[in-house]
């Protein structure tokens, strides 16, 4: 197991490139503990992909370097850093059994055949394969392959770390929440570093200790999913994450007040007066219905959606989303909303602003 530093790497597919806009990794310099779970998390095209395999190996960095403790594998091989690797696509031999398969990478190491035989049978338990284990490859279903490749990844205990690109996009619902719980299980027992890489925000959420957040080739946060959900760096990270939203106005900002449309908002705590393209962001769930409380909206549907209700209403020309939990009434005399000032953030230019002094505590 390694730490993984990356100092000042970027990449560009071009051979001269000319600025920011030519990177698909945009300069970043990071440091990821040791025996830490981490998800890449992203739109298609963000430079998760890109990211992922320069620390695999299979991409050389335009600039910078990337270490796993204090050895610098900039330039090795995959081969030569010591990583297990699971794709998209599952990747097995079909022509062995799934024994055979996921004992592959150990004796191709020359491991003892007890070690073998009672590793092979913990992962075949992990991944509810044991009654397929004298079975041939060939024939299974694609989401049985697949769990074949998570095993194989996962197999050795000795890696610096485990790389997952995306590795359930094959596996049934059903399914994926059986083995993103036993990933974060095993990684709670035999503490890999691990990387894994996906478009979706609840597998990352699920799986993580740090999540990683992508955009325009930018790491724009990396968190844990709690501080990502309560404040989020950028606006891009806000409207990412969660289910509705964040809820993002544009505003005037003087000291604790916020100034929508003329409408004044109390915030949490004082920011000055920020420049640029100002807005304030607020999670749908710290928005609450009043009958004679806060500032006016026009609610304009409610959608039911089990445990609780999202309500979209329109704010001044923008459109903002309301959850009422499960159990809060809801009232056509409800034609107000109040902001939880302590859970309000501030960005300027799509960056949050950290506030100069706290008022009550989040």
């Amino acid at each position: 197991m390694a730490q993984i530093t990356l100092k000042n790497l970027a990449h560009s597919y071009l051979a001269a490139p000319t600025g920011d806009d030519d990177y698909a990794l945009k300069e970043l310099n990071h440091v990821w503990k040791d025996g830490e779970a981490y998800a890449l998390l992203g739109p298609s095209g963000c430079g998760k992909s890109t990211l992922l395999n320069i620390i695999s190996g299979l991409l050389v960095p335009s600039q910078g370097r990337i270490l796993f403790g204090d050895d610098d594998v900039t330039e090795k091989s995959t081969a030569d850093r010591n990583i297990a690797q699971v794709f998209q696509f599952p990747v097995v031999y079909d022509t062995m059994t799934v024994r055979d398969n996921l004992a592959f990478p150990l004796r191709n190491r020359g491991a003892d055949a007890d070690y073998v035989t009672r590793r092979v049978e913990e992962i075949a338990h992990m991944i509810d394969m044991e009654a397929e284990l004298d079975r041939k490859a060939r024939g299974l279903t694609a989401d049985a392959k697949q769990k074949i490749s998570l095993g194989r990844g996962m197999v050795r205990e000795d890696v610096n770390a485990i790389l997952f690109d995306e590795p359930l996009t094959v596996i049934d619902p059903h399914m994926k929440w059986e083995l993103r719980t036993q990933l974060k299980e095993l990684h709670n027992r035999f503490g890999h570093t691990m990387i894994y890489v996906t478009h979706d925000q609840t597998e990352a959420l699920t799986f993580a200790d740090k999540v990683v957040v992508m955009y325009d080739g930018r790491v724009v946060q990396m968190g844990t999913p709690e501080e990502l959900f309560e404040t989020p760096a950028h606006t891009f990270v806000g409207y990412f994450i969660g289910s509705p939203g964040m809820n993002l106005l544009d505003a005037k900002i003087d000291g604790a007040t916020a100034y929508v449309d003329g409408t004044e908002i109390p915030l949490g705590a004082s920011y000055g007066q920020p420049q640029g393209r100002v807005q304030i962001g607020i999670r749908p769930e710290f928005v609450t219905l009043s009958a004679d409380e806060g500032v006016p909206v026009k609610v304009r549907r409610i959608e039911d959606v089990g445990r609780h209700r999202i309500i979209r209403a329109d704010f001044f020309g923008t459109q903002i989303n309301i959850i009422a939990h499960e159990g809060v009434s809801v009232s056509p005399e409800m034609t107000r909303v109040v902001f939880e000032p302590s859970k309000v953030n501030v960005y300027a230019d799509d960056w949050r602003v950290e506030p100069a002094a706290l008022g009550r505590a989040a």
